[in-house]
């Protein structure tokens, strides 16, 4: 009987000390994984409460790194400039900011050229980044593309600059004139030859500053705030209007055809600007006793119908290298002719203007010697169209007079026939 109950009393000492060991076991393992390792230090870092929500709303592209200087979070803008590759940011420069003011934690800021990335053609991305601490151990890295606002300084210096020179043209020419006007007082002959010339320049510059005000119009107001239905017939009729006397001098003949009763949506002093100034172009740069053509037609595009309204000449052409340029402001083909003339290098880039507001573009064929043909092409006004087209089918549905009746004719041909022309002296 001792025996056995000396066996119980050591198997029970037994099973407690097993249950206080296993206890104690478990207590040290849930305080081990409790406490936080130097590994778990670096490579899992959190960011502040909020920070997250603020990056996903900013503008600028945004690159946190931890102390390993590795990204804990970027946004896709950060990823589409190619700052982040391999989960690392990519910008020495930006890298080396970063480890600067994590070492002193004072905000950085400068302004960048990077490579643009696919291009290949050595494009330069301008950029202001700037470098700030965020909490202990993270830094905040900001991107700001600059590339679109350092381009369009550029046109403004440019333009500043060309229209400085343009205006001291006629102005210097103007003052000269008068000096003459002064010192020839007694010789009615030469007063009256230089007041000419005079009435010439002041001309000139009227026409300078009324394009540039109608430049400016152009692409700071909206068009299609006072849209309406146009058309193509008055807009015709009235460039051929206006360059009649220039036409008439040099024996050119206009000829206008197409099909008749089309209309476009939009402004129409804009359109009627747009159109005149490539029927003037068109006559001021074609030989005496030639010819000029304008014709417009309906084409069938993907987004819907367009008008397309073609200027041709038969001047001297224009050479590859100057289509390229034709439509930049103050640009001239033959600067000699365009002073003949009373050019000012701002027609084609208002028609340009115009024509992108609308919806539609410009383009243009040319060959050295051959002429040039203008073309204007502008979105349909549809709800016209479908008016004209019910009063004048009113059997037919859209499929019907969507056949072979509406398809276009060749690119060829399509300049060189003016259907019913209407040959204006």
């Amino acid at each position: 009987m001792d025996v056995n109950a000396a066996v119980a009393a050591a198997a029970a000492i037994a099973g407690v000390l097993t249950g206080v060991i296993a206890m104690l076991a478990f207590r040290w393992s849930e305080r081990d994984q409790a406490r936080p390792t130097r590994t778990s230090l670096h490579t899992d870092p959190v960011l502040p409460p909020g920070v997250d929500t603020v990056l996903s709303v900013l503008r600028s592209s945004a690159v946190v790194l931890d102390e390993a200087d590795a990204v804990v979070k970027a946004s896709s803008a950060a990823y589409a400039l190619g700052l982040v590759r391999g989960g690392k940011l990519a910008v020495e420069p930006m890298l080396q900011m970063a480890r600067d003011t994590r070492r002193d934690g004072e905000i950085r800021q400068v302004e960048l050229d990077l490579a643009r990335r696919g291009t290949g053609r050595g494009e330069a991305l301008a950029v202001s980044a700037r470098v700030a601490p965020l909490g202990s151990r993270l830094v905040l890295l900001l991107v700001e593309d600059l590339t679109e606002a350092r381009r369009i300084e550029a046109v403004r210096r440019d333009f500043v600059a060309n229209v400085s020179h343009e205006l001291k043209t006629p102005v210097g020419a103007l003052s000269l004139l008068s000096e003459a006007v002064m010192d020839a007082s007694d010789d009615p002959e030469a007063v009256q030859r230089f007041a000419g010339r005079m009435q010439i320049e002041a001309t000139r510059l009227t026409n300078l500053v009324q394009e540039l005000i109608d430049l400016s119009r152009v692409q700071n107001d909206d068009p299609l705030e006072d849209a309406e239905p146009v058309g193509i017939d008055e807009l015709v009729a009235e460039a051929v209007d206006r360059c009649r006397h220039q036409a008439g001098t040099k024996q050119i003949t206009m000829a206008a055809g197409g099909t008749a009763d089309l209309r476009v949506w939009g402004h129409r002093g804009q359109l009627a600007a747009a159109l005149g100034n490539l029927v003037e172009n068109a006559v001021n740069y074609s030989p005496a006793r030639t010819r000029v053509g304008i014709a417009a037609r309906r084409v069938t595009a993907p987004g819907g119908d367009l008008i397309e309204i073609a200027v041709t000449d038969q001047g001297i052409g224009i050479s590859d290298k100057d289509k390229e340029r034709i439509f930049e402001r103050f640009y001239r083909v033959d600067p000699a002719r365009s002073r003949a003339t009373g050019g000012t290098g701002l027609g084609l880039a208002i028609v340009k203007h115009v024509a992108a507001s609308h919806g539609g573009e410009v383009t243009v064929w040319s060959a050295e010697g051959q002429g040039s043909t203008f073309t204007l092409r502008l979105p349909e006004a549809g709800a016209a169209r479908d008016r004209d087209r019910a009063q004048q089918h009113p059997d037919l549905d859209d499929d019907e007079e969507d056949g072979p009746s509406a398809q276009t004719p060749p690119e060829s041909t399509a300049y060189q026939t003016l259907s019913a022309p209407e040959v204006l002296p």
